[in-house]
C-alpha cells in the first residue's frame, strides 16, 4: 500500500507570506537618494519678486534630479531667519543659500556655518562680513546709476526728483541711492525735493504732503521698487498729478501687475531690471560643490526697460515662461510614466507570484481533504468550549446591562431632582403675584429667594462633578472659622418658604448662638442642602423638621441633627443609604441616589462622621470636632463672617442696578478703555451693556484679541479662558510679555474653578482671576479697585522721574521700560537732534505704541514727559552743583539759557537763580 505524502502546513503558510511579501516590496517604488542638499534662507514671504526668485530655485532644482532644495521662510523676522540658518547647519546641509534681512545682527549664525566649511551664498543683500563663499545679484550701484540716466535723458534745464529709498539698511537700499546719487549730484540742472522712507503708511503721508505742498513742478519719483512706484503714482492720480510726473520703479517682472506690464500700459515711465538670480543661485551652489574655483563676486546683468523696449521684453520673457511650463509638464509626464512603468512591473510581478499561490493552494487542497477528518473532532470540542463561554458572555452581558440600567436611573433621577428648586421658584413667584395686588406689602425679599433657589439648581447640577471628583480624589478642602448658628440660619431661611407652604413645623435649635467651628463652608453647605431637601421630599404636609445644634463642651465636639417624621427607612436598608445609587424599597419618588453618599465623603472630609436612623421618621446626626487642630495646615483659609441676608438688602441691590442702567453715559474722553474678549455672545453683550455707562468698551471674540489689544492698548482687558484659536491663557502671556500691553490688568473669567486652572492663570500674569457664575458687583469693584492700584503706580512714577534709574528694581516690567527710556533720553541729552522718533526706534517700538504706552504708565505725552525729565534733572543740579544756569541748561540740552529759565518757571513758579537763593537759605 502506498504512503500518503502530507505537506505540513507551516509550508503553505510559507509559500503564502512570500507571497505576500514579494508583492508587497515589488509595489514599492526605490526613489533615489538626493546625494545635494541645498538649503535656502529667504528673508521675505510675501513679495512678488521674493517668490519669483523662489520658483526660480525650484526649477533649477527640478532640473538636476541629484539636488535636494529646502526653502525656509524668515517672514521679515530676523531671530527667524538665524534660527533657520542654525537648524540647516544642524542638518548638516551641503550648502547654504541666504537671502539676509539685515546686513549685521545675521553675520554670527554666517560666520559660524562658513566656519563649519560649509559653503554659504549671498544673494540680493551682502553682510558685514567677509566671510562667505560668493555673492551672486545684481548691481545695485549700477541700477541707481541706471535710474539716474533715465531723469538726466530728459534734458530739462530744471529736473526735480523725488526719491523713495528702502529704511531697512540692506545693501540694495544703501547701494541704488548712492548709485542714484553719484549721477543726480554731479548735475546742476537737477533737484532733489526730498528723501522718503518706504515705510508703509508714513511713506503715503509723505508723498501726499509734498505733492500738496511742492512749490515747484515734481518731474520724476523714483522708487525702491515697481510696487511702490505704482503706489505712489495712483496717490498723483488721485490729484491728477499723474500725466505731470514720470515713476521709475525697479525689478522688471513680468506679469499682469509686473514693472513690465506697467511701463507697457503707461503708468511707469520706466522700470530697470532686476533679475531674481534664483536659478543661478542654485547652479553656483553646484559649482562650488562640484570643486570649481568661482569669483566672489557673480554680478548679474540688469537693463533699462522703457516704452521703446517693454514689448520686446515682455516678448522674451513670455517665451521663457512657457519654456518653464514646457519644462514642468515634460516632468510631470515623466514621472507618470514612470509610475505606469512601475504599476505594470508590479502587476507582472503579481501574476507570477499569484500563479505560485494558485499552484500552492492546489497542493494545500489535497492536504485539508485529509486534514479535515482529523480537525472534526477538535471542532466539537471547541464548540462545547464555545458554548461555556457565550453562557458567561451572556452573565456579563445582563450584568453590564444592570449597570447601564443603574447610571441611566442616576441621571433621570438628578434630572427629575430639580423639580425641588423649581418648585420653590415657583411658589415664590404665584407669592409675588399675590403681593402686587397689595399695596403695602415689598417684592425684595421673593426676588432673593427666586435667586436662592437658582443657586440651588447650579448646586445640583455641581453634584454631577463633585461625584466625579470624589471618583478621581481630587478634593481638596479649605476650612475656615465660622460661626454655625449663622451658617445653619442662611440655609435654614431658604426652605422656611417651602416649609409655610406646606404648612411643615420647620423650627431650628441651637444652644451657643456664638459657636464657631472650621468647615469647609461650600461642601458643608452642600451638606445642608442634601439633608434638608431629602427631609422636604419625604415629609408629609403638616409634618415636622427640626434642625438641632448641640454645643458639647465636654467632649469637644460639635453635634448637628437633621430629624423629621416622614416615611422613614427600612431597619435592614440602613447600612446601604449612603452607598452610590441607593434608593429605598419605599421611596416612590425620583432622587439622583448619589446625595447621602457625597454628604458622608464631605463630613469625612472633616474628619467627622455621620450616622443614621429611623424610627417615626429619620434622623441624620453630624458630629465635627472643634477648632482646627485635626487640619492640616494648608487646609486653614481665613473668609470674611457670615452674615445673613435680608429682604431691605435686596431691595436696595436691586434699585441701585436700575438706577445705574438709566444713567447717561460720560464722555469717552473721561472713560478708561476696556477691552471684552468673550466668545459667548450674551455674555459679551451683557458686560458692554453694564460697562458701557462708565467705561469705553471695545468687544472681541476672541480671534483677534491680541491684535485688537495692540491697536487699542485698553486700560483693562477682561478675558475668557476658553476661546478659539488661542485660549485665555496664552493671549494672556502673550500681552503680558509684550513691551506694548505688558502694563494692562487683566482679568481672567473661566468656569474652570480647580486649583491647577487658577495657577496657570496667575503663572501667565493674569492680575484677578474670577470663575463662572461671577458676582457682577465683584466684577465692578475689581475694575474700580485695579485702576486705583495703577493710577497709584502712574503718580509713583511722575512723581519720581529722575529718580526711577537710582531705585533698586524690583522686577516690575514699567519700571524696567521707564528706567530705560530715561536712560536713552540721558544719555541724548546734549544731542539737539533727539527726536521722539529716535526714543522710539531706540526702544523697539512704533511712535504711536510710545505714546500709548507713556500716556497709560505716566498719564503725559511723551514730549511732555521728556520736557520734565529735563526739568528735574535740571533742579537736581541746581539744587547739588555750583554750574551756571546757562551750563545746566546746556548739559540737559535746553537750546538756550533763557528757553530754560521760562520753561522752569512755568513747571516750578521760579525762575532757576531765585530757586537756587531759595533752596540755598533751607
Amino acid at each position: 500500500m502506498d504512503k500518503k505524502i502530507h505537506l505540513p502546513y507551516q509550508v503553505y503558510s510559507f509559500i503564502v507570506i512570500c507571497g505576500f511579501s514579494l508583492i508587497f516590496f515589488s509595489a514599492c517604488r526605490e526613489k533615489p537618494t538626493p546625494r545635494v542638499n541645498i538649503g535656502f534662507s529667504q528673508c521675505i514671504s510675501n513679495h512678488v519678486w521674493r517668490k519669483a526668485m523662489n520658483e526660480n530655485m525650484k526649477l533649477e532644482a527640478l532640473l538636476n534630479p541629484s539636488v535636494s532644495l529646502s526653502i525656509y521662510e524668515a517672514q521679515e523676522s530676523v531671530e527667524r531667519q538665524i534660527r533657520d540658518i542654525e537648524q540647516m547647519i544642524q542638518e548638516n546641509m551641503d550648502a547654504i543659500i541666504v537671502s539676509p534681512l539685515e546686513p549685521e545682527r545675521i553675520v554670527p549664525v554666517i560666520e559660524k556655518a562658513y566656519d563649519k566649511g560649509i559653503p554659504i551664498i549671498l544673494i540680493d543683500r551682502k553682510i558685514n562680513s567677509q566671510k562667505y563663499t560668493a555673492y551672486i545679484g545684481a548691481d545695485n550701484f549700477e541700477v541707481g546709476k541706471n535710474a539716474g540716466n533715465i531723469i538726466l535723458s530728459s534734458g530739462k534745464r530744471s529736473i526735480n526728483v523725488v526719491e523713495v529709498r528702502a529704511t531697512d539698511q540692506s545693501s540694495p537700499g544703501i547701494e541704488r541711492s548712492q548709485g542714484l546719487h553719484q549721477v543726480i549730484d554731479r548735475a546742476p540742472n537737477v533737484k532733489e525735493i526730498e528723501t522718503i522712507d518706504l515705510a508703509g503708511d508714513q511713506m503715503v503721508d509723505s508723498f501726499s504732503h509734498i505733492l500738496d505742498t511742492a512749490k515747484t513742478t515734481i518731474d520724476y519719483v523714483y522708487a525702491f521698487n515697481d510696487d511702490t512706484a505704482h503706489l505712489l503714482r495712483q496717490i498723483a492720480k488721485r490729484k491728477g498729478l499723474q500725466d505731470q510726473i514720470k515713476f521709475i520703479g525697479t525689478d522688471g517682472l513680468n506679469g499682469s501687475d509686473g514693472g513690465i506690464e506697467l511701463v507697457r500700459n503707461g503708468i511707469l515711465y520706466a522700470t530697470i531690471l532686476y533679475p531674481t538670480g534664483g536659478s543661478e543661485a542654485v547652479k553656483l551652489a553646484l559649482r562650488i560643490l562640484n570643486g570649481e574655483d568661482v569669483p566672489k563676486n557673480n554680478i548679474l546683468n540688469t537693463i533699462v526697460i522703457d516704452r521703446f523696449n517693454a514689448d520686446i521684453m515682455k516678448d522674451q520673457f513670455d517665451i521663457i515662461d512657457e519654456q518653464h511650463t514646457d519644462i514642468e509638464n515634460q516632468f510631470e509626464v515623466i514621472e507618470r510614466q514612470k509610475d505606469q512603468y512601475y504599476f505594470q512591473n508590479s502587476l507582472l510581478k503579481i501574476t507570477i507570484i499569484s500563479l505560485a499561490v494558485i499552484l500552492g493552494l492546489a497542493l494545500y487542497s489535497i492536504y485539508s481533504v485529509v486534514a479535515i477528518r482529523k480537525k472534526n473532532r477538535q471542532l466539537q470540542l471547541t464548540n462545547e468550549k464555545v458554548i461555556v463561554q457565550r453562557n458567561q458572555i451572556e452573565k456579563i452581558a445582563n450584568e453590564v446591562k444592570e449597570s447601564n440600567e443603574a447610571k441611566l436611573n442616576f441621571f433621570t433621577g438628578l434630572s427629575h431632582e430639580f423639580k425641588t428648586p423649581i418648585t420653590l421658584i415657583l411658589s415664590s413667584i404665584e407669592s409675588l403675584k399675590e403681593t402686587f395686588k397689595s399695596k403695602g406689602l415689598k417684592k425684595a425679599y421673593e426676588f432673593e429667594l427666586i435667586q436662592n433657589n437658582s443657586n440651588r439648581l447650579l448646586r445640583l447640577v455641581n453634584n454631577l462633578l463633585d461625584f466625579r471628583k470624589v471618583e478621581d480624589q481630587r478634593f481638596n478642602i479649605r476650612a475656615s472659622n465660622t460661626n454655625l448658628c449663622l451658617f445653619s440660619k442662611k440655609i435654614f431661611s431658604d426652605f422656611k418658604k417651602e416649609a409655610s407652604r406646606r404648612s411643615i413645623d420647620f423650627k431650628m435649635v441651637c444652644n451657643n448662638e456664638n459657636l464657631e467651628v472650621y468647615l469647609d463652608r461650600n461642601l458643608m453647605d452642600k451638606v445642608y442642602f442634601n439633608l434638608l431637601s431629602n427631609a422636604f421630599k419625604f415629609t408629609p404636609d403638616n409634618g415636622k423638621i427640626d434642625l438641632v445644634i448641640e454645643d458639647q463642651k465636654g467632649a469637644n465636639k460639635v453635634v448637628i441633627i437633621f430629624r423629621d417624621n416622614g416615611i422613614g427607612i427600612p431597619k435592614n436598608e440602613l447600612d446601604q443609604v449612603f452607598k452610590p445609587f441607593f434608593k429605598g424599597s419605599n421611596n416612590r419618588k425620583n432622587s439622583s441616589g448619589i446625595g447621602l453618599h457625597l454628604s458622608k465623603l464631605f463630613v469625612e472630609l472633616h474628619m467627622g462622621k455621620i450616622e443614621v436612623r429611623s424610627v417615626h421618621g429619620t434622623e441624620f446626626r453630624i458630629e465635627l470636632f472643634k477648632g482646627k487642630t485635626h487640619f492640616n495646615e494648608d487646609q486653614v483659609i481665613i473668609e470674611p463672617d457670615v452674615v445673613e441676608t435680608t429682604a431691605i438688602d435686596a431691595t436696595e441691590d436691586l434699585i441701585d442696578d436700575e438706577s445705574y442702567l438709566r444713567e447717561e453715559p460720560r464722555s469717552e474722553a473721561d472713560m478708561h478703555t476696556i477691552l471684552i474678549v468673550e466668545d459667548n455672545k450674551e455674555l459679551s453683550s451683557f458686560l458692554e451693556k453694564k460697562l458701557r455707562l462708565d467705561y469705553n468698551i471695545h468687544v472681541s471674540d476672541g480671534t483677534d484679541a491680541i491684535e485688537r489689544a495692540f491697536e487699542i492698548i485698553p486700560d483693562i482687558i477682561i478675558c475668557d479662558v476658553n476661546l478659539p484659536n488661542q485660549n485665555g491663557f496664552e493671549i494672556c502671556d502673550i500681552l503680558k510679555k509684550d513691551l506694548r500691553t505688558s502694563h494692562v490688568p487683566i482679568i481672567m473669567l473661566t468656569a474652570l474653578s480647580d486649583k491647577d486652572s487658577y495657577l496657570m492663570g496667575l503663572t501667565s500674569g493674569a492680575d484677578l482671576y474670577l470663575t463662572k457664575p461671577f458676582s457682577y458687583s465683584i466684577l465692578m469693584q475689581s475694575i474700580k479697585s485695579l485702576l486705583y492700584n495703577r493710577e497709584k503706580l502712574r503718580i509713583y512714577y511722575t512723581n519720581n522721574i529722575y529718580k526711577i534709574e537710582q531705585t533698586a528694581s524690583f522686577g516690575n516690567t514699567e519700571q524696567d521700560f521707564v528706567k530705560a527710556m530715561n536712560g536713552d533720553i540721558k544719555d541724548n541729552l546734549d544731542n539737539p537732534n533727539f527726536s521722539v522718533e529716535q526714543l522710539a526706534d531706540n526702544l523697539n517700538i512704533s511712535r504711536s505704541q510710545l505714546y500709548r504706552k507713556v500716556k497709560a504708565i505716566l498719564g503725559i505725552s511723551i514730549s511732555d514727559y521728556i520736557n520734565n525729565f529735563k526739568l528735574q534733572r535740571a533742579k537736581s543740579m541746581l539744587e547739588t552743583t555750583s554750574l551756571s544756569v546757562s551750563e545746566i541748561a546746556y548739559s540737559n540740552g535746553f537750546s538756550s539759557p533763557n528757553y530754560f529759565s521760562t520753561a522752569f518757571k512755568q513747571k516750578y513758579g521760579d525762575s532757576p537763580d531765585s530757586y537756587r537763593k531759595t533752596f540755598g537759605k533751607k
